[in-house]
């Protein structure tokens, strides 16, 4: 089963590109939560392609590397900055096959530093490209006061 995440940053000064719905050129990733991953979903559009009809390398590399950010968010329960992101590309991601997902999941953490392993899936279940990350954890009260982290719950529904 899994658990819709919603954007607490979607306001009017959120314009990640990422994540926000007030970006008019963003990715827009939406996410949910199983019980040892992060997921997200992404509908790519001719507008982020390298190569005709492929999705650009950097893209891939943003995509992933969010689904990392928002996997700490959940599962670590504070906000983060990427200190490494190494990825492997394996096979082109063809914007006409339509939706791209992703997942997340936390391999290590210490009390500075999270380990996460991400994947990205073309719409027919292939795996095109995965990650592995080292995200600088911060402690949750600095998160809050720097980051503007609003709290763990405040990305559940009601």
């Amino acid at each position: 089963m899994r658990k819709k995440i919603r954007n607490p940053f979607n306001d009017e000064m959120n314009r990640c590109f990422a994540c926000s719905e007030a970006n008019p050129i963003g990715l827009k990733l939406k996410f949910e939560e199983s019980e040892e991953f992060l997921h997200a979903i992404w509908e790519p559009s001719e507008y982020f392609q390298g190569y005709g009809n492929v999705i650009h390398g950097g893209i891939i590399a943003t995509l992933l590397d969010e689904i990392g950010v928002w996997c700490t968010y959940i599962k670590a329960g504070t906000a983060c900055v990427t200190s490494e992101l190494t990825i492997k590309y394996i096979k082109p991601v063809f914007i006409s096959r339509g939706t791209v997902t992703l997942k997340a999941q936390i391999v290590d953490t210490t009390e500075k530093y999270a380990r996460l392993h991400c994947w990205l899936f073309d719409s027919t279940g292939v795996l095109c490209a995965e990650s592995n990350a080292n995200f600088f954890l911060y402690p949750e009260e600095i998160a809050r006061r720097r980051l503007h982290y609003p709290g763990k719950e405040a990305f559940y529904y009601d």
